[in-house]
């Protein structure tokens, strides 16, 4: 490249890097005949000089990828105009797997390890403490003092009932997930600080099958139905849409739905489509990604639990429009 441009490695090497001092028309110059002739510099060269690998590893224990794949998105995004490229490793929830793929990234000098999972309060089966590069933790339980985040689940339960409260509703229900999650627990407080203490809270487990059978529950009990319903996630939600429309109940007419998640295959496909929150998982892995990025560099970030803020996405199901918050 320096041959044909007739000109030195080091003016080559500035101009495409954007520092250095020359003339604008020879920077330009060079980085019009490098596009041209599909010049590409030699990364491992450039991770030689740097002392880098340009490579972020990504470990998961989230095989069918429902929050794997928004997060690494976020990550991917965030890092391509950086040129870091990023490697998932699923480790399912085996021990012996978790760490060939952690002694793999060692070998391969990553500069840094993005650790995500399928709850906010399990940690992946892999000991992450004490390694050679930065892990940060994103929508799985991290280390004591390390850099952390999550999405606010109470955030988001607020926003749920908030806006079945602002449509009007005044019997609100609230089916969702396993006691033993703690984002179920917390979307079951924040629900109850503003539909009220003694609005009525069902747990049960993290399916269609579970909304179908808590509308059953509801409707065998007798007295004063619903007319607004937060569920803990969309799966539920679609459930609790079905068993209503089969016991002739109009949604939204007669009840409003709101889901959790914005799973957009499941909330799109519920019929009428349906309002949910959207924890915002491809903008937590972007976040993740800087920030690794950041501890890969040599830049301080404060270490800690950081909860991002979720989204309201109004669909059909619960009828008021049609706006996104």
């Amino acid at each position: 490249m320096a041959r044909v441009a007739g000109v030195s490695v080091s003016t080559v090497s500035k101009a495409l890097n954007d520092n250095g001092r020359m003339a604008a028309d020879t920077r330009e110059r060079i980085k019009t005949l490098a596009a041209e002739i599909g010049f590409r510099p030699n990364a491992l060269a450039k991770g030689l000089l740097s002392n880098r690998s340009f490579t972020v590893g990504l470990l998961t224990n989230d095989t069918y990828g429902r929050f794997t794949l928004p997060v690494m998105a976020g990550i991917s995004e965030a890092l391509v105009d950086h040129g870091v490229s990023v490697f998932l490793c699923a480790i399912e929830d085996d021990p012996a797997l978790g760490k060939i793929h952690v002694d793999a990234m060692l070998d391969k000098q990553v500069d840094g390890i993005i650790a995500t999972g399928k709850r906010v309060d399990r940690s992946l089966p892999v000991d992450l403490a004490g390694l050679p590069m930065p892990v940060v933790y994103a929508f799985t339980k991290g280390e004591p003092g390390s850099v952390t985040l999550t999405s606010d689940d109470r955030h988001g339960a607020r926003l749920a009932t908030e806006w079945l409260k602002e449509l009007g509703r005044q019997r609100l229900v609230h089916i969702t997930g396993p006691r033993e999650f703690v984002s179920a627990v917390e979307r079951a407080e924040a629900f109850r600080t503003v539909a009220g203490n003694g609005a009525p809270v069902l747990h049960g487990v993290w399916s269609e099958a579970w909304g179908h059978e808590a509308i059953d529950r509801i409707w065998k009990e007798g007295g004063e139905r619903p007319d607004g319903i937060f569920c803990g996630n969309d799966q539920i939600a679609r459930g609790v849409v079905d068993a209503l429309r089969e016991r002739g109940a109009r949604v939204p007419g007669d009840v409003s739905v709101i889901g959790f998640d914005n799973w957009e295959i499941m909330a799109a496909q519920t019929r009428p489509p349906l309002t949910t929150i959207d924890t915002n998982l491809k903008e937590l892995g972007r976040e993740a990604g800087l920030m690794v990025l950041a501890l890969a560099e040599g830049r301080a970030i404060e270490p800690g639990l950081r909860r991002l803020p979720c989204k309201l996405v109004i669909r059909d199901s619960c009828g008021g429009g049609r706006r996104q918050n």
